[in-house]
């Protein structure tokens, strides 16, 4: 009589299945590189000495800058933090993982590089802040969140944002499971300013004689004319000049302001250190795939405006250093000069995972353009756009065009048109929208517009 093959057999089959299905993921996963993302808030793209920055002081990024690459020219498709990170996670602009501030994203966790690559074997985790929703814990192997304040009360004492930001990534490298590759995001609140502190950047004891004696200088555009330049309906209702007013409205209150947010970065610069040590201490610094960058830019008085949001050079553009393994020596301590933007990390890391991505992922892999020996076809432009926040008074809706020596931007609430030559109009000042003359390039840049804008969804 032929033997049956009974319930309990499919349930021991299916176990036997999922055992072995685990060890080939974790097997797969342990030749690949672990991933360190070092994400910092509002921190635009030149705040780096590696970038030429005159004053503020980042030896620890400088000297991965000198071990990997920096690209001159990163962007994030919406400056604003929730949605950047939602983008970030996602590999998709704001028009189609849908989360228009800090709330949840639509698109479905599954498709997300983290569970993607925690399916792969990886052990994930994240320490710092979060602004996308309530963090679903269930879905990390690790997970702290905390963010809005630069001191807290831990364990009962005064500790610092970023030195707690510190602390959890170096407790989460040394208490995970040794046996797999790991992906960890350190993401620091700072130097993003506490917003309800009238002292709004609030940096520790040990930096506070830091630039005492450096030459801060405001901006050329840092000026009445500038800000009556902006479109007719910025007025002083607008959120970004109300933080002016708070910030950098007389020459010594940008002095100070400033001041303490260099301390910030350069305090975060530190902690990016002590992170890499523990790495190298570990054996695995060789073995990690290192990303360094920010969630949005920062307006430093351009404009007459304070933080972010809108299509400005300031606002959009972002440092980003990759340390990747697979480098080859010539690719180290070079700049590229390609225009790359938030929404490729995440292919990138799964690239380099050797974990496929999700379909609709609208990111690219960056890692061709520094691994490869050749010049590799990339993107010339890309479509920026920002939600409305509360009312078009307080941050109305922005959308643009960005290319590296054009720029369109359209003010959807207005129906309201801006050109910019960015070759000779590197501080965006003088709009062309109305000018005969350019009435050829501002129909272009609009109908490319149009098209970019309908490929985000």
């Amino acid at each position: 009589m032929p033997n049956r093959i009974t319930h309990s057999h499919w349930i021991a089959a299916i176990e036997a299945l999922a055992v072995l299905a685990c060890r080939l993921a974790c097997s797969q996963a342990a030749a690949a590189p672990n991933v360190l993302l070092l994400y910092a808030d509002d921190w635009r793209h030149d705040t780096l000495g590696a970038a030429g920055h005159p004053v503020v002081q980042t030896p620890n990024l400088d000297a991965l800058a000198a071990g990997g690459v920096r690209f001159e020219h990163a962007y994030v498709t919406t400056s604003i933090c929730g949605v950047s990170r939602a983008s970030m996670l996602t590999g998709q602009w704001m028009s189609r993982h849908g989360a228009q501030g800090m709330v949840p994203f639509e698109t479905p966790w599954k498709d997300t590089v983290v569970a993607r690559l925690r399916n792969a074997g990886y052990g994930v985790a994240h320490v710092g802040k979060w602004h996308n929703g309530k963090k679903p814990p269930d879905e990390y192997d690790h997970s702290v969140t905390y963010h809005g304040k630069h001191w807290y009360q831990v364990d009962g004492a005064r500790t610092h944002v970023t030195v707690r930001n510190e602390r959890d990534a170096v407790a989460f490298l040394r208490n995970r499971r040794k046996d797999r590759p790991f992906f960890l995001t350190v993401a620091f609140f700072a130097p993003h300013a506490e917003d309800k502190s009238p002292q709004q950047y609030l940096p520790q004891d040990w930096s506070e004689e830091l630039y005492d004696d450096a030459v801060i200088e405001s901006p050329p555009n840092n000026s009445l004319e500038s800000w009556r330049r902006l479109p007719p309906f910025f007025n002083e209702k607008n959120e970004g000049r109300r933080r002016w007013l708070l910030r950098f409205d007389t020459a010594e209150k940008y002095r100070a302001m400033m001041t303490n947010y260099y301390r910030l970065v350069t305090e975060v610069d530190r902690a990016c250190g002590v992170v890499l040590d523990e790495l190298a201490e570990q054996g695995e610094r060789q073995e990690t795939l290192v990303i360094f960058t920010g969630d949005n830019g920062y307006y430093h008085g351009e404009h007459g405006l304070a933080d972010k949001w809108y299509p400005h050079q300031e606002s959009i553009r972002v440092p980003l250093v990759i340390d990747d393994p697979r480098m080859p020596d010539h690719s180290r301590g070079t700049t590229r000069d390609e225009l790359v933007l938030n929404v490729d990390l995440a292919p990138t890391i799964l690239a380099a995972a050797g974990v496929s991505a999700p379909a609709l992922m609208q990111g690219a892999d960056i890692a061709p353009l520094y691994l490869g020996s050749g010049e590799a076809p990339w993107r010339t432009e890309f479509f920026y756009e920002h939600p409305t926040y509360h009312s078009a008074d307080f941050i109305p809706a922005s959308e643009a065009l960005v290319r590296k020596d054009w720029k369109y931007l359209y003010w959807p609430e207005a129906g309201y048109e801006q050109l910019f030559d960015l070759k000779s109009d590197p501080r965006e000042e003088n709009d062309l929208a109305r000018r005969p003359e350019f009435e050829d390039q501002l129909v272009r840049m609009r109908t490319r517009f149009d098209e970019l804008k309908e490929a985000a969804r």
